[in-house]
C-alpha cells in the first residue's frame, strides 16, 4: 500500500478540505458583510458648491422645458462638484385639473418664504433659485454661473444605510447651523391625463421626495450632526448647510446612492 492510500493521508486530505471550505465560507461572509456595511461618502471641497432649486409642477405647461434643462445636468462634469440640483414640485397647481403626485405643500411654502425674503408678492413656475437668490438666467439661455472662487468650508456626509453622519469644517463660521437633506428620485415619469399638460408623458430627474433638517453641534472645532433619513425610493441625495432659520445655503454636496 502506498502512503497515498493510508488512512492517515485520507484523514489529512479530508481535514484540509473541511478547513479550506470553512475558510472560503468565512471569507465570503466577511465580504458580504462588508458590502452591507459599505459607506457612501459625499464630500465638497473648500470652494462653494451651488445649490440650484427648481420650483415646478406637472400642472404647468411652461415647466417641462425647464425640467428637461435641469435633467441634462446629470451629464455634466459639474454635477455634485460645482452644482447640486433639486426639483421641488409645488402644490398650488393641483386644483387646476391635475394633481402632481410629487407635490408637497411644504415645497410651496418654501418658495413663498423665498419670495417674501426678496420682497416679491407672488410665486411662479418654473422658478429657479441659485444659492438662495432668484435666478432668471435660464429664461435668457444664460450659462449657470459658478462660485468656485468663494471659500465656503468643507461639507462631508457619510451614509451607512439610512444613517447620515455630517461634518462641516468651516472654522470661520461661528453661527448656529442647520443641515438639510433632500432624497431625490431619478428617472421617474407620469402620464398626465388632465390640466395644461394633458396627454403628455412627463419625465423628471432630481425630484425631492422629502425635506428634513437637523441642527449642527460643535465637536472638536467642527460642526457635526447625525440623522436618520427617509431614503426609500431615492436614487440620489442632496445635502446643504445654512445658518439657523435661514434659507441661504453656505455649502452643498450630494451624489448618487449605491
Amino acid at each position: 500500500m502506498s502512503y497515498a492510500d493510508t488512512p492517515t493521508r485520507r484523514y489529512a486530505n479530508t481535514a484540509f478540505h473541511i478547513v479550506g471550505t470553512s475558510l472560503l465560507c468565512w471569507l465570503v461572509s466577511v465580504y458580504l458583510a462588508g458590502l452591507a456595511r459599505a459607506d457612501t461618502l459625499f464630500e465638497s471641497g473648500a470652494q462653494r458648491v451651488s445649490l440650484l432649486e427648481l420650483y415646478t409642477s406637472e400642472g404647468c405647461s411652461s415647466c417641462p422645458p425647464a425640467e428637461k434643462w435641469l435633467a441634462q445636468l446629470q451629464n455634466e462634469k459639474s454635477l455634485w462638484k460645482q452644482v447640486v440640483p433639486v426639483a421641488f414640485h409645488v402644490d398650488y397647481w393641483d386644483g387646476l385639473g391635475w394633481k402632481d403626485r410629487f407635490a408637497k405643500r411644504a415645497y410651496s411654502a418654501r418658495q413663498r418664504d423665498y419670495a417674501n425674503s426678496w420682497g416679491t408678492p407672488s410665486v411662479y413656475t418654473p422658478g429657479f433659485v441659485l444659492n438662495g437668490t432668484e435666478w432668471k438666467g435660464w429664461f435668457d439661455g444664460q450659462q449657470l454661473p459658478t462660485f468656485e472662487s468663494e471659500k465656503a468650508g468643507q461639507l462631508r456626509v457619510v451614509l451607512r444605510g439610512d444613517q447620515a453622519e455630517v461634518v462641516f469644517d468651516a472654522p470661520f463660521e461661528k453661527n448656529p447651523l442647520e443641515v438639510h437633506f433632500a432624497p431625490l428620485a431619478m428617472r421617474v415619469a407620469s402620464d398626465v391625463r388632465a390640466g395644461e399638460n394633458r396627454g403628455s408623458k412627463l419625465e423628471h430627474e432630481f425630484v425631492a421626495t422629502e425635506l428634513t433638517s437637523s441642527r449642527l453641534e460643535f465637536v472638536n472645532g467642527k460642526q457635526t450632526a447625525h440623522a436618520v433619513l427617509p431614503l426609500s425610493g431615492a436614487r440620489a441625495l442632496a445635502v446643504w448647510v445654512t445658518r439657523e432659520n435661514s434659507l441661504t445655503p453656505l455649502q452643498a454636496t450630494g451624489g448618487f446612492l449605491n
